[in-house]
């Protein structure tokens, strides 16, 4: 019985190295019943991608050492030219006078406070008495700049 086995064990082994190292087996041709499309195929470039260096980066070389730095150019300071005087335009003939319309009310600027009011507003709390379903946690001093949100309910183990 072991005999038998080990001999199925083998046959199969040699028989699956036989059959791929074949050029030709290609079981997804058998199912396989699509028509390629007509046309020649080419590759798009042949000599590479423009722009894309072919190879390793030199960067990413062992013992790369980078190219000095050149130092910097000090610009040449730029001479402003004066602005030419603008030519006196020509007073209008005056118009006739026509029915003088209400003078208009100057908008007066809205009072601001000195700090905006958080949105959404900050919830009221609730007196120690009162059941919650939430358990109460003091916030921690944090350094961070205050959410608009407010903060999720701590995990309890």
């Amino acid at each position: 019985m072991r005999a038998r086995r080990a001999l199925l064990v083998c046959s199969l082994l040699a028989l699956g190295l036989t059959v791929s190292g074949c050029e030709s087996f290609d079981p997804e041709s058998w199912f396989n019943t699509k028509k390629p499309l007509p046309g020649d195929r080419r590759p798009v470039f042949p000599q590479g991608v423009p722009g894309v260096p072919q190879g390793v980066p030199p960067e990413l070389m062992q013992g790369y050492q980078p190219p000095p730095e050149p130092p910097p150019q000090v610009a040449a300071p730029v001479e402003e030219k004066p602005k030419p005087r603008p030519k006196p335009r020509p007073k209008p003939a005056p118009k006739p006078k026509q029915a003088a319309a209400p003078p208009r009310p100057a908008p007066q600027p809205q009072p601001q406070s000195a700090a905006p009011a958080p949105w959404p507003a900050p919830q009221q709390q609730q007196p120690s008495g009162a059941a919650s379903p939430w358990p109460s946690a003091q916030p921690a001093p944090s350094s961070r700049a205050p959410s608009p949100f407010p903060d999720p309910p701590p995990v309890q183990r």
